[in-house]
């Protein structure tokens, strides 16, 4: 995979493969700490302690479609290589969380990628389901939940395009204006997005 996003949509569709009703998804920078912290955790199924140890093996998998599970070994290398981790808490019918850190600078640490999108997608393709996105750069934060997209959109499913096409833009925007350093920044970013 050439983007964290993918390794971060393949670990939520594990999420909606485990009869998850909530996936949360958080994506941390801490450029102080140089540290990238990513954590994908739902209220699925969960893993007994077996499934939870044989995970990590490309050559595992419950899925019946393919004989090999790369997602979750392919992030765990993603994070060893930048001297960061993987770790996984799982308990059976309660949920599983994953957190990968990274480093946030170093060399081998692939691009984020459109999280924007890669969000869009898990909604618009999985409408049944309710996600939280939050994303932190240096203490500023920002949050899209499905759930509030529900009261707002009254019985408009999260699947048509139109509100995939609004969820889209609005996690974009809400991405950018965290990602910005300082308020020059930031008149930059809304001038671009007129």
């Amino acid at each position: 995979m050439q983007e964290l996003s993918l390794n971060i949509l393949d670990v939520a569709e594990n999420s909606v493969s485990a009869g998850a009703s909530l996936i949360e998804i958080t994506v941390e920078l801490d450029r102080r700490g140089d540290r990238l912290t990513i954590a994908i955790g739902d209220n699925g199924c969960g893993m007994d302690e077996e499934t939870k140890k044989r995970v990590a093996d490309p050559f595992y998998t419950t899925r019946t479609t393919r004989k090999v599970g790369l997602g979750v070994p392919l992030f765990k290398m993603a994070a060893e290589m930048t001297g960061g981790g993987l770790t996984i808490r799982s308990e059976k019918g309660k949920g599983t969380q994953v957190t990968a850190t990274f480093g946030l600078s170093h060399i081998d640490r692939m691009p984020l990628g459109d999280m924007a999108g890669t969000m869009s997608a898990l909604i618009g393709s999985n409408p049944d389901r309710d996600f939280r996105f939050l994303y932190r750069v240096d203490g500023r934060s920002f949050e899209a939940d499905t759930r509030t997209f529900r009261e707002i959109l009254g019985g408009i499913s999260l699947g048509e395009a139109e509100v995939v096409t609004f969820i889209r833009g609005y996690i974009a925007d809400g991405i950018a204006q965290c990602d910005c350093e300082s308020p020059e920044n930031e008149r930059t970013v809304s001038q671009g997005n007129d």
